[in-house]
Order: structure tokens, then C-alpha cells, then sequence
């Protein structure tokens, strides 16, 4: 504690860490920071190392990305306080969360795998949060009285990692379905009718949308195989790579073969 404010540290000042740490500079914490390459923001104690921004800070925020997430950890180590919280929110892999887990355990230090669960822009501290593992409920404590929303789950790290990547699963996969589509429909001249479509197929989902595209899918396999064949060949004669449209297929080919369920 800083007084009466919480410490904070933040490890690394790219899009996601600046916008956080500007809300919890605005939320009333005293907000330390370090990034190699990014200079702090206003308000923002900015320190020279991970372990320096990390000294008397009751959680510490890791914001840098999940290929870095590790050595800023290890980095951390020495500056971390006995009582404090580490909280991982890169997007990373369960496996990875819990390495990372492992390896503050053996120095002591209490770990939290968090997942954010929205884009940071526009949200910035009031991003939805999930959050796993040993540190959990008390990093929600923390974060939730500086104004954070943060659902706890329970389990080990990972759980977090593994509903945000899942969910990820779904809405990047919409993503490069809808942007391939729309490469497809510009190259034929129906750009404005496909966006229209799209737009009108998303207003008018239901509940009952999932079960229809999760069911159909299974029912008419083998005929929308088909059909994903003819529009990846399409796609070619468009000159828009079908890459999308070619997995759809293979995958339609391959839910074909599976055994009926019973």
C-alpha cells in the first residue's frame, strides 16, 4: 500500500497495459511500471526493470505477451513481495499458464492466470475478466475495488486461458469467415449484397441459431462438403486464396466419417 492506495506494478506498456494502467492511475492506485520499449503514460511511476516496478506492489499486472510472459516472470522474481499477487493476462495456452503457475510456486510467490475477455480499447480497467488458479479470489478483491469486473472460476490456471481461447475458437474463426467472404463477393462484383447478408443473418440469431448451425452441420456433412468444394474452386477462379472455405471443407469431410452419434 501506498498510503491508503494499492500498488500496482505493470509489466509491459503496449496497447492493453497503458489503457489498464491509465484506469487504475484514474481508480486511485499508485500504478508502477516498466516496458523496454514504452515510455509510461501520465500519472504512471516508470521504473527501469520488472523486479524494480514490482518492489512493494501488492499485485503485479504482466501485460507483455504470451512469447515474453516467462522471462518477465522470472524477471520479476527477485522484486516480487511476500504477500503479493502475480496475475498473468496474456493470451496464452493453459499449458503455458500453468508452467508459468509452477514457477512462481517455487519461488513463493502466489499466481493468478487472467483472461480478458473483451478488446481493451474502449474498456480499458472495466475489460470483463476471468481468473483462475491459487491467487484468484484475492486478485478479483483487489482489481474489484479499483473498479475491475472480474469473475473468479474455479480450478487450476489455465481454466481462464482455456474459456477465452475456446470462445476465440468461435469469434476469430467468425472473423476470417466474414472478411473471406467479403474478399470472395468484392472480387465478383456483390460486395454491398454480401455485407447486407451478413449483417442480416448476425441481427436475426437466436438461441436456437447454435443448435441449428452445430446440427445442420452434422445432418448435411457430406452435400455441404460439396458445396464447400465448389465455392473453394470459386474462390481460385476469383483469385482470393479459399482459405477458410478449403478447411470448412476438409472439415465437413471429416465430421462425414464420423460414426453416428447415438
Amino acid at each position: 500500500m501506498s498510503g491508503d492506495r494499492p500498488v500496482v506494478a505493470v509489466l509491459g506498456l503496449g496497447e492493453a497495459g497503458s489503457l489498464i494502467a491509465a484506469g487504475l492511475c484514474t481508480a486511485g492506485a499508485a500504478v508502477q511500471a516498466f516496458d523496454p520499449r514504452v515510455p509510461a503514460g501520465p500519472g504512471i511511476i516508470e521504473r527501469h526493470s520488472d523486479a524494480d516496478a514490482c518492489r512493494g506492489a501488492s499485485v503485479i499486472l504482466s501485460l507483455t505477451c504470451a512469447h515474453e510472459s516467462q522471462a518477465a516472470l522470472t524477471a520479476a522474481l527477485p522484486g516480487i513481495g511476500e504477500r503479493a499477487v502475480y496475475a498473468d493476462l496474456n493470451t496464452a495456452s493453459a499449458g503455458l499458464k500453468e508452467r508459468l503457475a509452477t514457477l512462481a510456486a517455487d519461488a513463493g510467490v502466489r499466481f493468478t492466470d487472467v483472461a480478458l475477455m473483451s478488446p481493451v480499447p474502449g474498456n480499458g480497467l472495466r475489460t470483463p475478466m476471468l481468473a483462475s488458479g491459487q491467487a484468484a479470489a484475492e486478485f478479483a478483491a483487489i482489481l474489484g475495488e479499483l473498479g475491475a469486473s472480474v469473475e473468479v472460476l474455479p480450478g487450476r490456471p489455465g481454466a481462464a486461458a482455456t474459456r477465452k481461447l475456446v470462445r476465440s475458437v468461435f469469434f476469430k474463426g467468425m472473423a476470417a469467415a466474414v472478411t473471406e467472404a467479403l474478399r470472395a463477393a468484392q472480387a465478383a462484383g456483390c460486395e454491398d449484397w454480401m455485407r447486407e447478408n451478413i449483417r442480416g443473418e448476425l441481427a436475426s440469431a437466436t438461441a436456437a441459431t447454435v443448435d441449428r448451425l452445430e446440427q445442420g452441420s452434422v445432418r448435411h456433412a457430406r452435400r455441404r462438403a460439396d458445396e464447400m468444394a465448389a465455392a473453394s474452386e470459386l474462390l481460385r477462379e476469383l483469385g482470393v486464396p479459399p482459405r477458410i472455405s478449403s478447411a470448412s471443407r476438409q472439415w465437413l469431410v471429416d465430421l462425414a466419417a464420423e460414426p453416428p452419434q447415438s
